[in-house]
């Protein structure tokens, strides 16, 4: 049997030999692997053994959603700048060294934008409240 459409992350598992049939559902979120075998014999019947699975699926979707949205809002042990989404950066053009501070962020959900002010422009100080200022705003909304 094949899964019902809802089969993301889902695959199916029949080893007659071995006496194995169910489902195995397998994600991957920033490198972190997350596997759980739901086996017919166990739930009764290949239909509630992928409802289970469904369920356990969904529930941990919901939980890596609620912990990326944390990510988003805290401050990372990284950040040097002390403001979220404002970081210093540096770029090698040519053998010339160029410096920026530059403000990230995501309007929307796989989008993300960036805009990047020169210390050799601005001055530090200056680039640094320029680039605090367009992450305030969401970069120039």
């Amino acid at each position: 049997m094949s899964a019902p459409n809802d089969s993301f992350a889902f695959a199916r598992i029949d080893l007659p030999g071995a006496g194995t049939h169910g489902w195995q559902v397998r994600l991957q979120r920033r490198r972190v692997k997350y596997a759980k075998y739901f086996g017919d014999r166990v739930y009764g019947s290949h239909q509630n053994a992928f409802l289970v699975a469904k369920e356990w699926r969904n529930l941990l979707l919901k939980k890596i959603k609620e912990g990326e949205k944390a990510r988003i809002c805290t401050r990372s042990s990284r950040n040097r700048s002390g403001v979220v989404g404002v970081s210093q950066v540096t770029v090698l053009t040519n053998g010339a060294e160029y410096r920026f501070w530059q403000a990230t962020c995501s309007p929307s959900p796989g989008r993300r934008r960036c805009v990047k002010f020169s210390v050799m422009r601005y001055g530090d100080q200056v680039a640094f409240r320029l680039a605090v200022k367009a992450r305030e705003k969401g970069i120039g909304s």
